[in-house]
């Protein structure tokens, strides 16, 4: 690797995780520039913690949901700068990319060799756009909830309707004696907002469960304690952890003495209000 290119790696995971250079060159040094590991090696150190900011990335772009007879696609298109996600042919671009979402259900392959209204496909469409524009485009993920339930969406930092920087879909069980509609779109903002990655404990897989606790548990190591103590805490580190990304387990961002399953338990009597599924797409974060 160059010095150069080892410098950017070093700039990135400052940015990232907002531990000093010495050790972020030590980390990415011990780690062959791998920016992931350097973060998972910071954390195992207790330099750097687990939040937010380590979802921090430079990519750009904007998030789109189209609606119609009760089903809702969601996708996500990527630029460089936010000066390309306002140009208004990139925009253009991604409001037709996004209903073509919706016909194809998602399917991000099928998007790529679908005609557009320019009577070229949204690949070669896509190809002529960064030339135009100068700067990488990407259709990066995509998700379809058909009417098989009751869905419901949020759009946070709108730029224009069912576009924005960060969108939310929420699907519920269907329920004739309930009136879903006004907790079902403070669900989606709630999922906006506190960016959980399953409904409950049983849906976290096992692969994330292992290597959260290994981290913990390395990290707790480090910080001096020792034999059971390490269980006993890296333990109760991991249920907060699945507590604040589950869904039904995390505060209700309306009444933070309350849990999202406690909220939804008392508005609906002796119903119940089930989620199917959801998803959670902000620009650029994961990349």
């Amino acid at each position: 690797m160059s010095n150069k290119q080892n410098l950017e790696n070093i700039k990135k995971l400052r940015e990232i995780t907002g531990v000093g250079f010495k050790d972020c060159k030590l980390a990415i040094d011990e780690n062959n520039g791998d920016i992931n590991k350097s973060i998972e090696y910071l954390r195992k150190k207790g330099i750097a913690k687990a939040s937010k900011k380590m979802s921090r990335i430079a990519a750009d772009g904007l998030v789109l949901i189209y609606e119609k007879n009760g089903m809702i696609s969601a996708i996500e298109i990527n630029s460089e700068t936010d000066f390309v996600a306002k140009n208004k042919e990139f925009i253009t671009f991604c409001k037709e990319i996004s209903e073509i979402n919706f016909k194809t259900r998602g399917d991000i392959k099928k998007i790529k060799s679908s005609i557009m209204k320019n009577k070229k496909t949204a690949e070669e469409t896509l190809i002529a756009l960064i030339s135009k524009i100068g700067e990488k485009i990407t259709l990066r993920r995509s998700k379809f909830f058909d009417n098989k339930g009751t869905n419901f969406s949020y759009v946070h930092n709108s730029l224009e309707k069912n576009i924005g920087k960060v969108v939310s879909v929420v699907k519920l069980e269907k329920n004739e004696k309930i009136d879903l509609k006004e907790i079902g779109s403070k669900l989606a903002m709630h999922i906006a907002a506190s960016s959980p990655i399953a409904i409950d404990e049983n849906e976290i897989g096992q692969d994330i469960l292992n290597k959260e606790l290994e981290i913990i548990r390395e990290e707790v190591k480090n910080s001096g304690k020792k034999g059971e103590m390490i269980e006993k805490i890296a333990n109760g580190k991991l249920k907060k952890f699945v507590s604040d990304n589950t869904l039904l387990n995390q505060i209700w961002i309306m009444d933070t003495k309350k849990k999202v399953k406690e909220v939804l338990k008392s508005c609906s009597g002796e119903e119940e209000i089930k989620v199917l599924d959801f998803v959670r797409f902000k620009v650029g974060e994961g990349v």
